[in-house]
């Protein structure tokens, strides 16, 4: 749940806020009367008599708004402009000193910082807008322009200016967390996702193929049914263990480096001579080329457990949509600062795909993701005369130590 403007500094300081706030009010009270009080002196000495009075009234008035602000921040605000408002036309027609003064121009700076920090877009907007028209309405009270901007312009436009930038940089600070926090979380659900879809169509496409595989057996040959039900036991319990292992992950606190490096020792390149097995219990021979042990265990942990990634998806893919694929080829090897990743298969028909045609979904989707999250390209195809290709490349250290010859299977 995201925080709306405002929201951030209430749940940021929950109940010790409140005496901050008071502490901060207090303060914020104190200059109001200091600089009151100081305007007021100014003008019995320039002005003589009583004039300071209205000035005085008319900012002591703007600085209680701003001091109750949190109540209401737009009525707030909205009732400081309408004061001030008033006393530059009561100025302008009175011939009184020019308005808003500082104490009043301080209290309109509250307002539309604390309007900008924290109401709505349009809203904040809105009362920025009216806190520089009446920056702008003192000039109906200058009495003099000889020297250019009159000063009581420019000290309420340069407080204006202050508020705004008071109120829009911790807005803009929100808006960046909540972005970056957004970012995490979608982040998240796309790795979740995809773990959730490597684990689940993976096992469940072999459950349901061996299924179909024992419904043949049971009625050609039923003394074989046992072992045809012995296989899709075997392959659920190896779902359900995966599926506790994405869990137990997932329970890793942070993602620390712990949790990633137990996720790539459950699915790296080590890992791939039993995926292909279970994928070659089908019917279906497999060539599996891997370099040396020695080499795979310096690779990265993300690149290792994407090599195994990619491999299972392929490997489920023409599991559902390449039956009649006779032969696949799985091919693992280090060229120079890449790891190459191909998994082949020579299925007849359009795209090499008896079924579901371009082979598109999900998966593709996530290989492609988990590929281009390391700086890496993926390219899924249909090869030339049959077949379909999942070709990957994975960049590695420099580092790392030069390829042994690969070993085939």
């Amino acid at each position: 749940m995201f925080f709306q403007p405002g929201e951030y500094e209430a749940g940021r300081y929950g109940g010790g806020g409140r005496a901050w706030r008071w502490a901060a009010d207090a303060l914020l009270a104190a200059v109001f009367v200091v600089v009151l009080v100081f305007w007021a002196s100014l003008i019995a000495g320039s002005w003589g008599g009583g004039y300071w009075r209205f000035d005085c009234a008319a900012g002591a008035a703007v600085c209680a708004v701003a001091l109750a602000r949190r109540r209401d921040r737009a009525w707030a605000a909205v009732a400081g402009l309408a004061v001030a408002a008033t006393a530059v036309l009561a100025a302008r027609f009175a011939g009184l000193p020019a308005e808003p003064g500082p104490g009043m121009a301080l209290g309109l700076a509250v307002l539309v910082a604390s309007a900008v920090r924290n109401l709505p877009v349009r809203t904040a907007c809105g009362v920025a807008a009216g806190g520089l028209a009446v920056a702008v309405g003192s000039l109906l009270t200058a009495h003099t322009f000889a020297a250019g901007v009159p000063s009581v312009t420019a000290m309420n436009l340069a407080t204006w200016a202050a508020g705004v930038a008071a109120g829009l940089s911790p807005r803009l600070l929100d808006a960046r967390r909540r972005a970056v926090a957004e970012a995490v979380r979608q982040a998240e659900r796309l790795a979740l996702a995809r773990e959730l879809h490597d684990v689940v169509a993976h096992h469940v496409t072999g459950i349901v193929v061996q299924a179909q595989a024992a419904r043949l057996v049971a009625s050609r040959s039923p003394e074989k049914a046992g072992d045809a039900l012995g296989q899709i036991e075997t392959a659920g319990s190896d779902a359900l263990a995966a599926m506790r292992r994405v869990v137990g992950l997932l329970r890793v606190a942070e993602g620390g480096a712990g949790g990633s490096r137990d996720g790539a020792a459950l699915t790296g390149p080590e890992r791939l001579g039993d995926l292909v097995g279970r994928f070659e219990a089908g019917g279906r021979p497999v060539r599996l080329r891997l370099p040396r042990e020695e080499e795979t265990a310096a690779w990265p942990p993300e690149v290792a457990s994407t090599v195994y990634r990619v491999v299972q998806e392929a490997l489920t893919n023409i599991a559902r949509h390449a039956p009649r694929a006779r032969a696949v080829t799985v091919s693992v090897e280090r060229d120079r600062d890449v790891v190459v990743v191909e998994v082949a298969d020579d299925a007849p028909g359009p795209g090499g795909a008896s079924l579901g045609g371009s082979r598109s979904g999900y998966g593709l989707l996530g290989m492609r993701e988990r590929v281009e999250a390391l700086g890496g390209t993926l390219r899924a195809g249909p090869r030339p005369g049959s077949g379909w290709s999942v070709l990957a490349t994975l960049p590695v250290p420099h580092h790392e130590p030069r390829p042994e010859p690969r070993r085939d299977r």
